[in-house]
């Protein structure tokens, strides 16, 4: 049975209890966020970390996060994952049960806090290297979608969409702008030059995202931070979603239309490849 982590104590998923007060469950009042294990090492735990301190900064809720580190390893020990290629700890925070009223209650309560870890096993690299098809969706989100909560109903209904239309990705689009995916980042490629939208409270400040900006530059490739005009994407080259399960994803059709000549780019191998080495070294030790 998997092993879970709730308030302190760890218990199988199956006895793992959570209040219909709770304000998570009412309002989906909390954040969460989840951090990536190569070979059973934590990779970018202290960014992951900063960006969980910032929303619950952002959403007034008041938890003691010095032991997370310790209770996303015990996870993976617990659940056997130590040895496992890559996994994945998922954890929430929500400001706690009190009885129900919009504002905060009035009396501070406990926060609820929840975490679980499990495998994670990327797409075959020959489904990689076909590409990915993805459609464009109004962006329907709150306006603070720099904070990780777990109000995702809009993105669960674009991801939907997608299902739907029988493809991978729904890339959200507001005022004409490109933005980002239902559950991740989205770079596109013009010339050889790599375009991104600026970081903003439209858009989530993605680890996998900075991190590819990184290793666009340490790899010579020009980046640029900017507002992409979806009409745009007819010209580009290449395009590709970023994120912890979504590593570097390629998309090589929008909306029904290629992108470039309908196949996986060099800019998109490259910076795929520099991730992976990235995170071989690191599961190395190295």
């Amino acid at each position: 049975m998997a092993i879970v982590y709730l308030n302190g104590d760890y218990v199988e998923a199956s006895q793992a209890r959570v209040s219909v007060d709770d304000r998570g469950f009412l309002f989906a009042d909390g954040i969460y966020e989840v951090t990536p294990a190569y070979g059973g090492r934590f990779f970018l735990m202290d960014r992951h970390i900063d960006r969980m301190l910032r929303g619950l900064c952002a959403l007034r809720i008041d938890a003691d996060t010095s032991g997370l580190t310790e209770v996303h390893e015990r996870l993976l020990v617990e659940n056997g994952l130590t040895s496992e290629p890559i996994s994945i700890v998922y954890i929430q925070i929500t400001r706690g049960v009190a009885p129900r009223t919009h504002a905060f209650p009035a009396t501070p309560v406990p926060p609820t806090v929840y975490a679980y870890a499990k495998a994670f096993h990327r797409p075959d690299p020959a489904r990689w290297g076909a590409g990915f098809e993805a459609i464009t969706v109004p962006d329907r989100r709150w306006a603070r979608v720099d904070v990780k909560t777990i109000a995702l109903l809009p993105n669960v209904l674009a991801q939907q969409a997608a299902v739907d239309a029988g493809v991978d990705d729904a890339l959200f689009v507001r005022d004409g702008i490109a933005l980002e995916g239902a559950h991740n980042n989205f770079f596109a490629v013009f010339g050889e030059t790599l375009v991104t939208h600026p970081l903003t409270n439209v858009v989530l400040p993605g680890i996998t995202r900075g991190l590819v900006i990184e290793l666009a530059r340490e790899s010579g490739i020009a980046v640029e931070v900017r507002p992409i005009q979806v009409e745009d994407l007819v010209r580009a080259d290449e395009a590709f979603f970023t994120g912890t399960t979504t590593e570097v994803r390629p998309t090589v059709r929008l909306d029904g239309r290629d992108i470039g000549d309908g196949r996986v780019g060099p800019v998109t191998r490259r910076l795929f490849d520099a991730l992976l080495e990235r995170v071989e070294r690191h599961a190395s030790g190295g």
